[in-house]
């Protein structure tokens, strides 16, 4: 299956993921920044909120494309254990690398965020998303942070990925939705026809984007049932 773009993505995992449109406890988490494009569609065909929970890759020290492991925002740091056999690393090391992407996480957090909190997990569905998987990694960091706030219930919505990651992803989520599993997997972008990079300025885009949707959304149901927007 090869996909036209990362919004054609994102509307086809609507369909598998039909049971949370209108959920009040449900709450769409992109992984930025291709996830946030697909995460956006989520949001739009569900009528959930949109949010983004930011992880940095750490990459090698002679191939940075290739994760050791990665860094979430509330500063947990899942390393890959066939990575780091490799390189044998020292923890000193790995701080290092830790410490460069918590900077850009935090550069991240002022311009995605524009001062709003990190979004509620606790007792919600927490749909993840991105644009694909291929080692993992930041998906996998993002789901242990996520853990630590007791969602109830964690949902991985992933439009294409590797056989054998995914099998761990779905491990480590309550339930995982994948449109393709494509054997070979050379990489992510090999399964879209446009996989042109999603910048900062897009990931605020879609992100306001997404909540002046809601906002439309409560007002239609509330001018219809005359129930609280709120």
């Amino acid at each position: 299956m090869t996909f036209k773009n990362r919004e054609e993505a994102g509307r086809r995992l609507v369909e598998r993921l039909i049971q949370y449109r209108d959920d009040p406890t449900a709450i769409i988490i992109a992984l930025p920044r291709g996830g946030v494009a697909v995460g956006y569609q989520l949001s739009l065909g569900l009528h959930l909120p949109l949010d983004v929970f930011i992880t940095r890759k750490l990459g090698a020290p002679d191939n940075l494309e290739y994760a050791l492991g990665a860094v979430g925002e509330t500063g947990t740091v899942y390393l890959n254990p066939d990575a780091m056999a490799t390189y044998g690393l020292s923890r000193a090391d790995v701080e290092k690398l830790v410490q460069a992407e918590q900077r850009e996480i935090a550069r991240r957090q002022g311009m995605y965020r524009q001062g709003r909190q990190l979004p509620t997990f606790t007792d919600h569905s927490v749909i993840l998303v991105d644009d694909g998987i291929a080692t993992g990694s930041t998906f996998f960091a993002a789901v242990q942070s996520i853990r630590h706030f007791k969602p109830r219930r964690l949902i991985g919505a992933i439009p294409v990925g590797l056989v054998e990651t995914l099998r761990e992803a779905r491990a480590q989520v309550d339930d995982l939705v994948v449109l393709a599993t494509p054997d070979p997997f050379w990489a992510v972008g090999n399964h879209y026809i446009d996989f042109a990079q999603v910048s900062d300025h897009d990931v605020v885009e879609y992100l306001n984007l997404a909540e002046e949707s809601q906002l439309e959304w409560k007002e239609r149901i509330h001018s219809q049932t005359g129930l609280p927007s709120q």
